[in-house]
Order: structure tokens, then sequence, then C-alpha cells
């Protein structure tokens, strides 16, 4: 198994503030330890990874790196009690894709209590369409309701993880969102079924940029 290759995303600094990226092929040996070894099936594209992939040292600092914050595949090695080979599953946060080899790689190797058992609702496809920043707008959105904000009208920037999070208002809570977009100082009442619709799209797309 160490000697497993894999292609990945790789980002290598050339000279001081100057990066070049390129897929190159890499060993299962060169993955930093940790419990669980992952195939990937998918990730998803996220802000942090274009900051990785252009050396902002905000996000990673050394070199040569692979990005990706998040990804969904299946257990192919577990030293942890908690998953076993074979298992799907979906790895996400912490270090990933910003100091610790991510899903813009075939494998990732990392600790167990940053793995989560895939819903049984979700092919890994699906939840890497959501994503992070699906994630992120879940526990907004159950945020907002744990702290009795009603959910009927508010407003938002049109940013991904706010359309994410009025689909998944609506989908559960019928509400509508106050889209704003204050780039262009325009602002929209869209009833959250629009945005659902337009997030229905994305889901048929092979890749989504989340801005």
């Amino acid at each position: 198994m160490p000697n497993t290759e894999f292609q990945a995303l790789v980002v290598e600094q050339t000279e001081p503030k100057q990066f070049q990226r390129s897929i190159q092929r890499r060993t299962v040996a060169d993955l930093p330890a940790g419990e669980v070894l992952i195939r990937v099936d998918y990730s998803s594209l996220n802000f942090k990874d274009a900051l990785s992939a252009t050396g902002n040292p905000g996000v990673t600092r050394n070199f040569p790196h692979t990005p990706g914050i998040d990804a969904a595949g299946i257990v192919v090695q577990s030293s942890s009690d908690s998953f076993q080979v074979g298992d799907a599953v979906i790895a996400t946060s912490y270090d990933l894709g910003m100091g610790t080899a991510g899903g813009l790689g075939q494998y990732i190797r990392v600790p167990s209590a940053w793995v989560l058992a895939l819903p049984k609702t979700l092919t890994a496809f699906e939840a890497m369409s959501f994503g992070t920043a699906g994630l992120t707008a879940a526990l907004m959105v159950n945020a907002l309701l744990d702290n009795g904000v009603p959910l009927t009208n508010f407003e938002m920037e049109t940013a991904g993880i706010y359309a994410l999070a009025a689909l998944l208002g609506h989908e559960a809570y019928s509400f509508s969102a106050l889209l704003a977009n204050r780039a262009a100082g325009t602002f929209h009442d869209e009833p959250a079924l629009a945005v659902e619709s337009l997030i229905r799209k994305v889901l048929d797309w092979a890749v989504v940029l989340d801005a």
C-alpha cells in the first residue's frame, strides 16, 4: 500500500512569492501520518483552496502542497475502531488542505477525528456538491433556529454559502430570503424557491466554484 501511486494537484514554490501548479504522481508513502487512509472520490473547490494554490501564507506555509479542504470517498486502511475498510466517509475542516495534503489528490490520510460517516441520504457526489460551504450553511441555519431567530425574511449576501443556507432553510422551514449584492449596490426579494432552482442546476454541473 505505501507504494500505491495516485495523481494529485501539487503547488510548488519556485522562488519567493512565486508558485506553480501541476498534476503530479505521488505515492501513499508521501502522505502525512494519520489513522485513516481514504481513496477520494469527490472533493469541492473552495475559496481557501484558491488561496492555498496561489501561496497565500494565511492558509498554507509549507510547499509542495496539495489543496482541498474537503473530500468524500472510501476508507482503504484504518487503525481506528471508528472506521472500517470500505466505509463511505467525509473529511472536512481542521487542517485538511491547508497544512495537510487535501482532497485535490486521489488519496488522503488523516486523523480519525477529522472523518465522518457519509450520511446514508447522500451520495459522495451530493455531499461534495454542498461541500464545506453547505456544512457551514447548515450550521448557520441551526444557529439561527437555536437562538430563536424567526426564519421568515432576512438579509444575506449572495455568496454560495448564503444561497445554500437559503435552500436549506426553504427545504426544512419554508422561509424566503432577501438576497443582497452589495458590490453592485442592489437588493432583491427572491423567494427561496428561485434559489432552489439555481442550486438544483448547480448539482447538475461537474464543477462548482464557491466565491
